[in-house]
C-alpha cells in the first residue's frame, strides 16, 4: 500500500467502499491506520504484512471482488501477489506505466487462475501517463500460490 495509494484515494471517493490495504512495513502500516483514524475512514482494514503471507490466511484469501494495484512490479510478480486475494469473478485492476510485460504474463495469470486480461489507458486524471490492465478471476488460485516471501520477485512465473 505504500502511502495508501490508490486504496485511500478510491475509498475518499467512493465512501461506500470497504478497503484493506495490504502493508508490510510495520511504521507505514501504523501511518495508515492513524491517517484513516484522524480522515474519519470507517471500513478500512489495515493488514500489516507480506502479501505473500496474508494471501494464504483464510479471512483474505479469495475474499475481495477487485484488488488494484499500483506498478509496483512487474506483471507475473503482481499477479501472483494479487490474484489469491481476488475472489472468482472478480477482477485484478493494475496500473502499469507501460504495457511491455503485460503479454508475458499471460501463463502466470492463468496458472493463478486469471482469464482473459485487456488493457485499458489509464483515466486521463491519473497523474501518470500509462495503462490499466484489468485481469478477471475465473478460477480459484492454488494453495501453493502466492510462493513464499521474496520468491515471486526472484522467480517470476
Amino acid at each position: 500500500s505504500g502511502g495508501g495509494l490508490p486504496g485511500l484515494p478510491l475509498k475518499i471517493m467512493v465512501p461506500r467502499l470497504k478497503v484493506t490495504l495490504v502493508e508490510a512495513d510495520g511504521r507505514k502500516a501504523a501511518f495508515l491506520t492513524q491517517a484513516c483514524a484522524r480522515l474519519g475512514l470507517p471500513g478500512v482494514q489495515v493488514v500489516g504484512r507480506r502479501a505473500e503471507d496474508a494471501a494464504h490466511d483464510a479471512g483474505l484469501r479469495e475474499a475481495f471482488d477487485v484488488a488494484v494495484a499500483r506498478a509496483l512490479a512487474p506483471m507475473p510478480v503482481l499477479a501472483e501477489l494479487c490474484l489469491p486475494f481476488v475472489r472468482v469473478g472478480g477482477r485484478l485492476l493494475a496500473q502499469k506505466t507501460r504495457d511491455e510485460d503485460v503479454n508475458a504474463a499471460g501463463r502466470a495469470i492463468k496458472l493463478l487462475g486469471g482469464g482473459p486480461l485487456r488493457v485499458e489507458p489509464a483515466p486521463s486524471r491519473a497523474r501518470s501517463a500509462g495503462v490499466v490492465v484489468v485481469v478477471e478471476k475465473v478460477a480459484p488460485t492454488p494453495e501453493a500460490y502466492p510462493r513464499r516471501a521474496g520468491v515471486p520477485s526472484r522467480r517470476p512465473l
